[in-house]
C-alpha cells in the first residue's frame, strides 16, 4: 500500500519546500523505497506555462510534455523517479476538471461545492500522481503543497489532504511542516513565535504535524527546539533544524543525521534500515574541492531572478563537477550587450544564450552570438539561443541582411525562424496553431527524437540519435536550410517525423566549439552524471581558458 507524506510551509514563502521534499525523498530512496513526489500549486493558472519567469521562475518540462513548477526539476535531480504530467497540478487544473464534469452532468444534478467535489477531485489527482492501482504505484508519495498555511488559496488543498489522511487510516500518512525562525539582530535572539503561530493555524485546520523543519541562518539551539516542541505538540526529536548551507546537496545528510527519515519510517510503519549516503558525501566533496574555475557568461532577459534559469544553472554546475572545476556564472542582461559585446564578453571562457520569449533584448543576443562566432569563444545556444545564432549567421554570413524571426518581426522578408503551423505529437495526433492561438499548451512540448549527422560535434556528444525535451513555438524555417548550408552552417540534427532543425553548429575547422540546440537539455541533467552537452561545453570552456593563458 502506498504511504503518503504531506509537506506544508508556513510564515513566509520561498523557504525551500521543494529542496526539503526532494531531500526527504532522496534519503527514503536510499533505504530502498520506491518514491515519487507530487507538487500541488494553489494558483488558478491551469499550469505555469503562461506565467512570467520574473514572477514564477522557470517552467520545467517533463518527458510527456507537461509544463510544470520548477520544483519538479529539483525532484528529478534528487531521485531516480522521472516526473510526469500527474506529478504537478494546480487549483486551475482542479476547477477546470470539476467544471467539465459538471457540464457533462457527471454530478447528477447535485450542487457542486468545494466540499466534497473539489476536495475529492484533489484527492483523485493525488492518487493518480502516486500511481495507485497501476504498475507505477510507489511505496511513498511525498506531496508538497505550495504557498503558506493561512493563505486562502491553499485551504482546499489542506482540507483535501486532511480528509485523505483520515481515509488512509493510521500509520499511512505523515505531515511535515516547514517553518521559519527569524533572527532579530537588535535583540540578539532567534524568535520562535512565528513558528508557534503557523503550527497553531495548521492545527485549527485539523492537521497536527509529525515533524517541523525549522529554517534558520544557523543551527537551532536545543533550548529553542525544546520550546518549539512544547508549544506545537511536536516531540522534540521531530523539531529538526534546517540551516543555510552553501550547496543544496548537503541537505539530505543534514536531515538524515537529525533522524527525519527514521521518524517518517516509524510513523508509516516502514521497516527499512538506513543505508549509506556516501554518494551524497562524494557529491559535496566534488563541489568543495574544484581543481580550477571557469567563467561563463549567460546572456538573457530574465537575469533579475536567478530561478528563471534554475535548471540551466544547475546543469552548468553539474558539468563543472564532471570536469572538476567550479563554474562561475554571470547573468548578463542582453539589453546591455548591443554595441558593447567586446567590452562585456571578453573576460569569459564561454558564452551561453538560454531560451526565452518576446522581442526585448533579442538584438543583444544576436550580437552575443556574433561575438562568440567571430572571436572563436565556445558558444552554447539553447532554444532561442539557437534561433538567434541562426539569424546572426543568416545576416552576416549567408547574405540575408534582413533575416529575423516572425516572432520579432512578422513582416521580415527573410523569416529564417517562423511559426510552425502544424506538427505531429508523440501519440500521432496532428496539432495545429496560428498567431491567434491561445498561448497556453500550443508549443512543441516534451521528449522527441532526432537523427544526428555523422562526423559532427553533435554526433561526438550524442551519437546517432538525440532525445531531448522541447518547449517552443517557433522553428528554423525549412525553406532557408539549403541557403544556410551553402553558406557553411551545419544542420547536424533533424527531427525524425517533420525534418525540423534540432541542432546547428559550425565546422571544427571554422570554430573550436559552437553549437545551438532547439531543445532544452538542462532538464535532463543530474548531479550524478551531468549532461553530455553541458559536460562538453564546460570542457570546451576550460580548453579555451588554457589556450588564452598559454598565449598570454
Amino acid at each position: 500500500m502506498t504511504k503518503f507524506v504531506f509537506v506544508t510551509g508556513g510564515v513566509v514563502s520561498s523557504l525551500g519546500k521543494g529542496i526539503a521534499s526532494a531531500s526527504l525523498a532522496a534519503i527514503l530512496e536510499s533505504r530502498g523505497l520506491k518514491v515519487t513526489l507530487i507538487k500541488l500549486d494553489p494558483y488558478i493558472n491551469v499550469d505555469p506555462g503562461t506565467m512570467s519567469p520574473f514572477q514564477h521562475g522557470e517552467v520545467f518540462v517533463t518527458d510527456d510534455g507537461a509544463e510544470t513548477d520548477l520544483d519538479l526539476g529539483h525532484y528529478e535531480r534528487f531521485i531516480e523517479t522521472r516526473m510526469k504530467k500527474t506529478n504537478n497540478f494546480t487549483t486551475g487544473r482542479i476547477y477546470q476538471s470539476v467544471l467539465e464534469k459538471e457540464r457533462r452532468g457527471d454530478y447528477l444534478g447535485k450542487t457542486v461545492q468545494v466540499i466534497p467535489h473539489v476536495t475529492n477531485e484533489i484527492q483523485d489527482y493525488i492518487r493518480r500522481g502516486a500511481g495507485i492501482g497501476t504498475p507505477d504505484a510507489v511505496d511513498v508519495a511525498i506531496c508538497e503543497i505550495g504557498g503558506t498555511v493561512g493563505d486562502i488559496e491553499s485551504l482546499p488543498f489542506l482540507e483535501a489532504v486532511r480528509q485523505l489522511s483520515l481515509k488512509l487510516g493510521p500509520n499511512n500518512s505523515a505531515f511535515v511542516h516547514l517553518t521559519y525562525l527569524p533572527w532579530i539582530a537588535t535583540a540578539g535572539e532567534l524568535k520562535t513565535k512565528p513558528t508557534q503561530h503557523t503550527v497553531q493555524k495548521l492545527r485549527e485546520i485539523g492537521i497536527q504535524p509529525d515533524a517541523l523543519l525549522c529554517r534558520a541562518q544557523h543551527p537551532v539551539p536545543a533550548e529553542e527546539r525544546e520550546k518549539i516542541s512544547l508549544f506545537t505538540n511536536v516531540p522534540e526529536w521531530g523539531v529538526i533544524s534546517m540551516w543555510d548551507v552553501d550547496t543544496i546537496y548537503k541537505v539530505p545528510r543534514m536531515l538524515h543525521e537529525q533522524g527525519l527519515d527514521g521518524l517518517v519510517c516509524d510513523k508509516l510503519r516502514l521497516n527499512t534500515p538506513p543505508t549509506s549516503l556516501k554518494r551524497w558525501d562524494n557529491l559535496v566533496y566534488e563541489t568543495e574541492h574544484p581543481q580550477g574555475e571557469v567563467k561563463i557568461a549567460m546572456v538573457g532577459k530574465y537575469v533579475d531572478l536567478s530561478d528563471s534559469y534554475k535548471s540551466v544553472n544547475e546543469a552548468l554546475r553539474h558539468a563543472g563537477m564532471r570536469n572538476h572545476v567550479r563554474v562561475k556564472i554571470d547573468h548578463l542582461d542582453s539589453e546591455t550587450i548591443e554595441g558593447h559585446a567586446a567590452e562585456k564578453l571578453a573576460q569569459y571562457d564561454a558564452i551561453l544564450v538560454p531560451g526565452g520569449f518576446g522581442s526585448r533584448g533579442v538584438e543583444g543576443k544576436i550580437c552575443t552570438a556574433r561575438y562568440a562566432r567571430e572571436n572563436k569563444v565556445p558558444y552554447l545556444g539553447i532554444c532561442l539561443g539557437m534561433q538567434v545564432a541562426t539569424i546572426e549567421y543568416a545576416r552576416h554570413v549567408a547574405g540575408l541582411d534582413k533575416a529575423n524571426s516572425t516572432e520579432f518581426d512578422p513582416s521580415t522578408p527573410n523569416p529564417v525562424i517562423a511559426l510552425i503551423n502544424e506538427w505531429k505529437d508523440e501519440d500521432g495526433t496532428i496539432k495545429k496553431r496560428d498567431e491567434n492561438s491561445d498561448l497556453g499548451g500550443t508549443m512543441r512540448l516534451g521528449a522527441q527524437s532526432s537523427d544526428v549527422q555523422a562526423d559532427t560535434l553533435a554526433f561526438s556528444i550524442y551519437g546517432p540519435v538525440v532525445t531531448e525535451r522541447h518547449r517552443h513555438r517557433y522553428e528554423a524555417n525549412v525553406n532557408y536550410l539549403d541557403q544556410l548550408r551553402k553558406a557553411g552552417l551545419v544542420i547536424s540534427a533533424l527531427t525524425q517525423r517533420e525534418n525540423l532543425t534540432e541542432i546547428v553548429e559550425l565546422p571544427k575547422a571554422v570554430h573550436p566549439w559552437y553549437i545551438g540546440v532547439q531543445f532544452h537539455p538542462e532538464f535532463k541533467s543530474t548531479p550524478w552524471n551531468g549532461h553530455p552537452l553541458f559536460n562538453a561545453f564546460i570542457k570546451a570552456a576550460l580548453e579555451h581558458q588554457q589556450q588564452r593563458s598559454a598565449k598570454a
